[in-house]
């Protein structure tokens, strides 16, 4: 525990991109968070992904999780809660050398924290 709140590093160990790029995560990134008094956590993603056509990219993800403090206890342990019972969104940046498209916007992120991993959707920013 830290004067700012209680520091942990989840580890991302890999997953899948689709839409207009597709791909898998590589395993080795990590959310870096800081679990607030109030339950609430402050989200500093860093992971790599490679696309289909072998293109790598770096994505980081700023963002907050918050929401009641029952519901983001039964988070902390893991349980499934229902995703509109909390607030879980992220500011996306991407970082390739073969595709400097992706460099050029800014993507938000809507998140669901299940069980035994979290998904999102990622929408570019126009």
């Amino acid at each position: 525990m830290t004067r700012s709140g209680h520091r942990r590093i989840i580890p991302v160990i890999g997953g899948t991109i689709s839409g207009d790029v597709t791909g898998v995560i590589i395993p080795g990134g990590a959310d870096w968070q800081t679990v607030r008094a109030d339950g609430s956590i402050e989200i500093d993603g860093r992971y790599s992904a490679r696309c289909d056509d072998g293109v790598l990219l770096y994505i980081g993800a700023q963002g907050v999780r918050s929401g009641d403090p029952a519901v983001l206890e039964a988070l902390l342990r893991g349980e499934d809660v229902d995703p509109t019972a909390y607030y879980f969104r992220a500011a996306l940046t991407i970082e390739s050398a073969r595709k400097p498209e992706l460099e050029r916007s800014l993507y938000v992120a809507s998140y669901v924290r299940e069980a035994n991993r979290v998904r999102y959707v990622a929408y570019r920013v126009t």
